[in-house]
């Protein structure tokens, strides 16, 4: 039996005040649950709509379809300690992510091409926002996300001899470019905020200026590329160049 009460409170996990408060987020649907479960994440309760209702799944869910099954996860800290060490390997870098669907799906792509650190400036949306859990379709609890000073991070890659990336209408076509792959050192992607780009601040430690460019080349229709689809365009060319490597 599930109480009002309890209903009450989990509803109110759909505000970041909550969350931030009881430490919990909601995971919902089957796929993300199950994909919960065999992560490293702590499953805190446990709902199905078979034993409390379809009434009371529908009231305390997050969905406009309610799935069968709804479950209380523990945050995990997302907040580095600033501490960034420039392993070997191919960074995500977010410069203030704004929209939640975007968050949600770049997370998605970093695990569908083997990222497994994704930073993020503090400003960048909350990860836990609902929306964000569900675009990542399960992702969230396979990638390493955190909130770290990206300046600090880019500059430790620079330092360790590694390059930062970011992309530019001015930048350089991403398709002719050499491309360092992260095998041997460490590679920032940056991504920037959707409605101003790439911050000045990061701006200024980009090693490698890119451009992806639109076909015909002469011939944009769009303006530019919605922040997720440039990353996935982006994450692609650097993964193709190991598949030629392979």
């Amino acid at each position: 039996m599930i109480t009002s009460k309890e209903i009450k409170s989990i509803k109110a996990l759909s505000s970041k005040k909550f969350r931030d408060e009881t430490g919990l987020f909601v995971v919902e649907g089957e796929k993300m649950v199950a994909e919960a479960q065999k992560s490293s994440f702590e499953i805190v309760k446990l709902y199905r709509t078979a034993e409390i209702g379809e009434e009371a799944m529908s009231r305390m869910s997050q969905l406009s379809s309610p799935s069968p099954v709804l479950a209380l996860v523990r945050k995990p800290s997302t907040v580095d300690d600033g501490n960034f060490i420039a392993s070997p390997g191919l960074y995500l870098a977010l410069d203030s992510i704004r929209d939640p669907g975007n968050l949600g799906t770049i997370i998605r792509i970093a695990d569908w091409f083997g990222i497994k650190s994704v930073l993020a400036s503090r400003d960048t949306v909350e990860v836990f926002n609902p929306k964000v859990i569900q675009a990542t379709m399960g992702a969230i609890f396979r990638v390493d996300f955190k909130y770290v000073d990206l300046e600090n991070a880019a500059k430790a890659i620079l330092e360790s001899g590694g390059k930062v990336y970011g992309t530019f209408l001015d930048g350089n076509n991403i398709c002719s470019q050499d491309l360092a792959t992260g095998e041997n050192c460490a590679s920032m992607i940056v991504i920037g905020n959707e409605s101003n780009g790439i911050s000045e601040a990061m701006s200024r430690l980009v090693s490698d200026r890119l451009f992806i460019p639109p076909y015909p080349m002469d011939d944009a229709g769009s303006e530019s590329l919605n922040a997720a689809m440039a990353t996935a365009i982006s994450v692609y060319e650097f993964r193709r160049r190991c598949f030629i490597k392979e």
